[in-house]
């Protein structure tokens, strides 16, 4: 199993970082696993044209693209800042999430082929909120749209998402013990709901003939 680890916190050292290392260590034996940090990654996180031109991808988005065609399972993790991700989190998926690679509109309906089919994701999301509040009060719009509008939208199934804190520090030091283990069970039970879906997309992606 392949398994590609996104950490999107901007810092090093932060509590981001330390679940993810959790959730490494708990992966099944034999799984084969690529760790990337947004925050080491060249690049401009800013879709300028939209989908009207293909901004040339930076060497390390390209690395990043392979990685993420080749993977069976993958693996975010980020603070919610303002009710979302961090804005180089956010500017990598516009950037990396592109129609022909991870999805592809029909032309003559309003459907749309989910590529990444046969993958299956997990995050994991710190934030000051408690779950609760974030369910019950806001609607849960951070999950809803990771599972639906992003992930779930590419194909990714299942999508499971881990939403922990409050994540202050005197609050993380209580909490800390049983968040490893709801992680480690998490990294322990991964299962990609139709694997025999899994397709290579990239290169026929960059084989597209793109406007200049």
């Amino acid at each position: 199993m392949n398994v590609l680890i996104i950490d999107g916190h901007p810092d090093e050292g932060r509590l981001t970082t330390h679940l993810l290392d959790t959730y490494e260590r708990a992966l099944p034996a034999g799984a084969t696993v690529t760790r990337v940090a947004v925050r080491d990654l060249a690049f401009t996180p800013v879709l300028r044209h939209g989908y009207r031109v293909r901004t040339q991808w930076e060497p390390d988005i390209a690395r990043l693209a392979e990685a993420l065609d080749a993977c069976d399972h993958l693996v975010v993790g980020f603070p919610m800042w303002w009710g979302s991700e961090p804005a180089e989190l956010k500017g990598l998926v516009d950037r990396l999430f592109l129609p022909g690679f991870t999805f592809a509109y029909h032309d003559d309906d309003p459907w749309w082929d989910k590529l990444m089919a046969g993958r299956s994701a997990d995050v994991i999301a710190t934030m000051d909120t408690p779950p609760f509040v974030l369910r019950w009060y806001y609607g849960n719009p951070l999950v809803r749209r990771w599972k639906g509008q992003v992930l779930g939208f590419c194909g990714f199934a299942p999508v499971r998402m881990l939403a922990l804190g409050p994540c202050d520090e005197k609050q993380a030091a209580k909490r800390l013990s049983g968040w490893d283990k709801r992680i480690a069970k998490l990294a322990g039970s991964i299962r990609q709901k139709k694997p025999q879906e899994k397709e290579a997309r990239l290169p026929d992606f960059l084989r597209e003939k793109v406007s200049p």
